[in-house]
């Protein structure tokens, strides 16, 4: 035989011998599954939410327009530190002002009217009196009369003098007494328009004084947007007054954020929080959840959900809370953006997984799986023991678990979980310390069955192989 005959005998042998070892290797590892993953492990871990917003002082007002009227001066700017009651702007006061006087003016000559009135309603008063006594004399004298008539000691005429002057003093006595309650009710008119001017009065000096707007609350003025020779307007019904500026007491910072509708429940009072502001980078500010919101504000509009009457149900809700800093710097400014980092529990010494290591299995698939065991066509794996019914199915229609690593195998273990951290999840029930579980990858975890071969490859993937899964 020709040596390129032998040659090409032993080459096409050792394809056929390399062919037969490739397809043997392909169909043994036809139905193997390559994974990645993880030793279940004792830790400690803690939940968070996190949630984004502003800072915000504690105490702050926004001054708005209480009269009308062309700003005149403006005694404050922008970082300028008020006391309560301080000058911070004044409005043009000539007819207010004007006004006052006129009033005053007034009520001077009222007053001279009361005394006048007053002097009068005495000297009324004194008549009646004067008035009463001599009807007193009267009456005394025509009793006597009448007595001495009668004895006939004195003539007719006499009798009928008596009688005449009783009468009159009587007379006088009524229309003394009419001009009395008349100078009184004069009194108490005058007394009324002086009571009734006074409230005038009050009314015109109130206006007078809201020219000139003073601090309601001690803090820095962080916003002031208008100018010299604009115009104020004062509220009227639903539409708020002119904005004129803004006071923030900065001692009490908080951290304005919003919280999800899903997170909320796991929000309370007291619980500490990490603050970062935007301003500041890299600097981590602690403080504690303040006060949690009641109502739910639509994430859209930025309302209350019973203020928008039509909201769609569907829509993301949020919750205010405020996280009140600790130590808030110096400088700090109304309005920058930060992130709250809150710590809704905490857990030491728990196992725990990482939550990309969770799967969810119907009862159908996994009643599959185990007559696919239990029915030769692979190894009869030890799993975990499933919640079923009467019947024999299993109770839920989803089961939440682990695949744990057994013998070359991934099992199915239906698992229970506690709080989440991060990247890990503490599981209370299903697992040991030292369970080796599945963590990827995303499509191994997607597709996987439980009983499935499976190949280790703990390996960093590629750029390329993460782009492609």
């Amino acid at each position: 035989m020709k040596t390129s005959k032998k040659i090409a005998l032993i080459v096409g042998a050792a394809v056929v011998l390399l062919v037969i070892v490739v397809v043997s290797i392909k169909q043994a590892n036809k139905n193997v599954v390559t994974v990645q993953t993880g030793t279940v492990a004792k830790q400690n871990i803690t939940s968070l939410v996190t949630a984004s917003g502003e800072i915000r002082p504690e105490d702050y007002t926004n001054v708005l327009g209480q009269g009308f009227g062309k700003i005149t001066d403006i005694a404050v700017k922008e970082g300028d530190i008020v006391k309560k009651g301080d000058v911070l702007l004044r409005v043009e006061s000539i007819q207010p002002a004007a006004d006052v006087k006129a009033q005053q003016a007034g009520i001077d000559s009222m007053r001279a009217s009361v005394q006048s009135a007053q002097a009068a309603d005495v000297a009324a008063q004194a008549d009646v009196q004067q008035a009463e006594a001599n009807l007193e004399k009267a009456r005394s004298d025509w009793e006597r009369g009448q007595g001495l008539y009668k004895a006939g000691l004195i003539a007719k005429s006499d009798y009928d003098s008596y009688k005449s002057a009783y009468g009159a003093a009587a007379a006088t006595l009524a229309a003394n007494k009419a001009r009395a309650k008349q100078a009184h009710d004069q009194l108490n008119a005058a007394q009324f328009n002086q009571a009734q001017a006074s409230a005038t009065l009050v009314h015109l000096r109130d206006v007078l004084n809201k020219t000139t707007y003073d601090a309601p609350i001690a803090g820095i003025v962080t916003y002031v947007p208008v100018k010299v020779g604009e115009n104020v307007v004062p509220g009227i019904q639903n539409a708020e007054g002119s904005f004129l500026l803004t006071i923030s007491d900065m001692k009490v910072v908080n951290a304005e954020v919003m919280v999800d509708e899903t997170d909320v429940p796991n929000v309370k009072p007291g619980q500490t929080a990490d603050v970062t502001i935007d301003a500041y980078p890299g600097k981590v500010f602690k403080g504690k959840v303040a006060d949690v919101g009641e109502e739910a504000i639509l994430r859209t509009s930025g309302l209350a959900a019973t203020q928008e009457t039509s909201a769609n149900s569907q829509e993301a809700r949020d919750f205010k809370v405020h996280v009140r800093l600790d130590d808030p710097p110096k400088g700090l400014r109304p309005g920058l953006s930060c992130t709250a980092k809150i710590r809704t529990a905490h857990r030491s010494d728990v196992l725990t997984i990482p939550i990309q290591a969770l799967a969810m299995r119907s009862r159908q698939e996994l009643q599959a799986d185990q007559q696919k065991n239990k029915s030769g066509n692979g190894v009869t794996l030890a799993a975990a023991k499933l919640a079923v019914n009467s019947d024999g199915t299993l109770s839920n229609d989803d089961i939440q678990g682990v695949f744990v690593v057994r013998n070359g195998k991934a099992v199915f273990v239906p698992v229970q979980t506690g709080i989440s951290g991060i990247t890990n999840i503490e599981v209370t029930t299903g697992l040991k310390a030292g369970d080796v579980i599945v963590t990827g990858s995303y499509k191994a975890l997607r597709t996987l069955r439980s009983g499935s071969a499976v190949k280790i490859d703990n390996s960093v993937p590629s750029l390329s192989n993460q782009s492609a899964s």
